[in-house]
């Protein structure tokens, strides 16, 4: 006599043999908590004001959120994440009907140099340009647009620069 496999129990196996190298946690091996990361102020290099700042709070926000390492909010972190804000960039994507010279969207992106560093051994952990980009959309005010935009955009920047903290890409 043949086995009558049912579709639910066929469903059942399919999802788990899907999840068969799926990992909780980090990918690495670091229990989530187990360390401190200490973020230092982003520095400036751009003419575009208050990048540095919006950088910072981005990632100290990104850091938290994820949870794998706690924030150094009271003295020296575990790990030490630097960086330098080098480019900033906007492109023209798509322009104003009858008028080829004025844009409409313009695809803005920011360039960090971003290094972490554990404190008690100086291993260099993460030595990286890591890149951040965000669509606008231009109102009236190119100027207002880009500024408004700014946190999104170190938002940005901070989900690239955590995920190649977290996962162990280095």
């Amino acid at each position: 006599m043949r086995p009558a496999w049912s579709p639910a129990l066929c469903a059942a196996a399919l999802l788990l043999a899907g999840c068969a190298g799926y990992r909780l946690g980090p990918t690495h091996d670091v229990t989530a908590g187990d360390k401190t990361i200490e973020v230092l102020p982003f520095n400036n290099q751009t003419l575009q004001p208050r990048l540095g700042d919006a950088v910072t709070q981005a990632l100290r926000e990104e850091l938290q959120t994820d949870g794998t390492y706690r924030l150094a909010t009271r003295g020296p972190g575990d790990i030490v994440v630097s960086g330098v804000i080098t480019r900033y960039q906007r492109y023209g994507v798509s322009y104003l009907p009858g008028n080829v010279l004025t844009a409409e969207n313009y695809r803005i992106g920011i360039t960090a140099h971003v290094t972490a560093r554990e404190r008690d051994t100086g291993r260099l952990l993460l030595d990286k340009d890591i890149r951040g980009d965000l669509l606008v959309h231009v109102g009236t005010d190119l100027a207002d647009s880009e500024r408004q935009a700014a946190p999104l955009l170190a938002e940005d920047l901070a989900r690239h620069v955590t995920e190649l903290l977290t996962e162990g890409a280095w």
